[in-house]
């Protein structure tokens, strides 16, 4: 079982549970960090769930650190893994995490859901504040009347003035806004 049909079965998935949903996007490789790291499937709506894929063929090398990032960002997580990785995956995680068990064959990938994700007890504000672009961050300072003396800052230093200066659940609010208004890129999965 490789990673496309994996990825191919959890996208179908997702869209299925989400058809007719007008405030809801799926967001293949999105990325954290400033980009430098990529969860494998993202949906945007009241909450901001992300879905880390580990077919047969992965092995769970970069789970920990993947796991210590998704945990600053996501409201929800899930790792939907091959049977092979069973064993070992949920130690490796938090309680908070969901699983699903992928199986089958390339062509029929099944899934299984074996524990539902929790809500996250610790979203990072500043790492939430850093998936907003510069023009976000600066629209909603502005829109705030509190964006003089920040038009010209470094976007670090926007995100983390954003996250000091506003209650967590409306930054929240307003990320997940601005990730679902964003253009789709090429290939990805737009509004269901």
């Amino acid at each position: 079982m490789r990673d496309i049909d994996v990825r191919r079965a959890v996208k179908s998935a997702l869209i299925a549970q989400h058809e007719g949903d007008l405030d809801t996007r799926i967001v293949e490789e999105m990325g954290i960090w400033n980009g430098s790291v990529r969860i494998d499937l993202a949906v945007v709506n009241g909450e901001l769930a992300g879905y880390e894929l580990k077919s047969a063929r992965d092995t769970l090398e970069r789970l920990p650190n993947q796991c210590a990032l998704y945990s600053q960002v996501f409201d929800r997580v899930v790792l939907v893994a091959a049977d092979r990785h069973l064993g070992s995956a949920p130690e490796k995680i938090p309680e908070w995490w969901g699983i699903i068990r992928a199986h089958g064959l390339d062509d029929c990938v099944e899934l299984e859901t074996l524990r539902e994700p929790a809500i996250n007890p610790s979203v990072d504000p500043v790492q939430l504040a850093r998936l907003l672009w510069r023009e976000e961050v600066i629209a909603f300072l502005e829109r705030e009347n509190r964006g003089r003396g920040f038009r010209n800052a470094t976007r670090e230093k926007l995100a983390v003035h954003i996250a000091e200066t506003t209650d967590i659940a409306r930054l929240t609010a307003y990320v997940r806004r601005c990730l679902k208004d964003r253009p789709a890129r090429s290939g990805e999965a737009v509004d269901y």
